[in-house]
């Protein structure tokens, strides 16, 4: 089944009651039982729900995973990830990542005793150098957010797989119709279904898809422990946007290409960050384990000033200033105070992060008015 295919139909069936064509949403909190144990496969909401079970199915196809176990956020997904590790386990995680995924390594479970190192795990060496007999789990984000590196997720886990070393790849920015991780030897996909799998900006949920039953049993049974379940109506609007899933990127990241090539050639832009350059040092890895480059794209102002670049973020008309990315709106944002305020700006700046740095996250729009709209912010500097 390919995967225009599996979008639409991989784990999922009419109802068998009714024979509607879409999932319906479970909304129940409990299921009757004929006698002690004798149900019909479900018994309570958190531990199972018919509508997130579809779900699950879909997007361990989607992911070519065992088995896949949603939550209720894309960082309750990590959390619980991050559970299957003991207190002096030590953690080596890509330097450049999302604000809260720093956040959580080191403010919620820095304090347990697990130790998170964050480097440019690009380079293999770098990395030997950081793991230790301690080390049980690589953190990888390719592309990185928001500075769009690369990693080799094959050579990494080509790197350490004799080591009993889980790897574990944040897959949100590429969606499982660019890059599949799983594939490439990763353990562990966790995404921020909230983006790309949601697709429309009116859901909060997570998803881990694992390559073997065993972690998926580990984590299904954290999922029920722990309790951070999604909703039915929020699985059933996930399941809905899947379903386009394919068409969104693919246009998303045609008009990515044009924009970066704009942008680039924009005399009022210093830098653009994007993998499908030629140029980016990671454009070779990223046509290699990517079906296309991406819809998100980042860039600095000449001059590197956040005043200029708060008039710009302020200046667009389609693109909406807001936190996300992902969704069929082309949205525009400032890391260094919103998606990643919470990493040291001294973190930040290492790896590249400034003050004037602006993020687009691309949509489907008419590429030309995209165009058009960061033409006259632009201007506004």
């Amino acid at each position: 089944m390919k995967f225009g295919t599996k979008v639409i139909h991989a784990g999922i069936e009419p109802d068998p009651s009714t024979g509607a064509i879409m999932t319906p949403i479970y909304q129940t909190s409990t299921y009757v039982q004929a006698a002690p144990g004798d149900h019909k496969g479900y018994e309570y909401a958190r531990t199972q729900n018919p509508t997130r079970a579809v779900l699950e199915k879909n997007l361990a196809a989607l992911e070519n995973g065992a088995d896949a176990i949603c939550f209720g956020s894309g960082l309750a997904a990590m959390d619980s990830v991050l559970k299957l590790l003991n207190p002096g386990d030590e953690v080596i995680a890509t330097d450049d990542l999302y604000g809260g995924s720093y956040r959580i390594m080191t403010k919620v479970f820095g304090k347990y005793g697990i130790k998170f190192q964050f480097a440019g795990i690009s380079n293999l060496d770098k990395l030997d150098a950081l793991i230790t007999p301690k080390t049980k789990m690589i953190w990888v984000e390719t592309p990185t957010n928001p500075m769009l590196n690369i990693i080799d997720i094959k050579a990494v886990c080509d790197h350490v797989k004799d080591k009993n070393i889980l790897v574990c790849v944040d897959n949100t920015f590429a969606s499982p119709y660019l890059q599949n991780p799983l594939d490439l030897g990763a353990d562990i996909v966790v995404h921020s279904a909230t983006k790309y799998l949601g697709g429309h900006s009116d859901v909060i949920h997570g998803a881990v898809i694992t390559k073997t039953a065993e972690l998926a049993a580990q984590l299904h049974f954290l999922q029920n422990a722990v309790g951070a379940v999604p909703g039915p109506q929020d699985c059933f609007l996930v399941l809905r946007g899947i379903k386009t899933l394919h068409i969104r990127v693919e246009r998303a990241c045609q008009n990515a290409a044009k924009i970066a090539e704009f942008l680039n050639q924009h005399n009022k832009v210093s830098q653009v960050y994007y993998p499908g350059f030629e140029s980016h040092p990671g454009h070779d890895v990223a046509k290699k384990q990517m079906r296309m480059f991406g819809g998100m794209v980042s860039f600095d102002l000449a001059g590197n000033s956040e005043v200029s670049a708060r008039k710009v973020l302020s200046g667009t008309h389609y693109f909406s200033l807001a936190e996300s990315l992902g969704g069929v709106e082309s949205l525009i944002g400032h890391p260094a105070s919103m998606t990643h305020g919470s990493i040291p700006r001294e973190e930040r700046l290492k790896v590249g992060l400034t003050d004037s740095l602006i993020r687009l996250s691309v949509g489907i729009e008419d590429v030309d008015d995209l165009i058009q709209d960061l033409d006259q912010a632009l201007a506004l500097v």
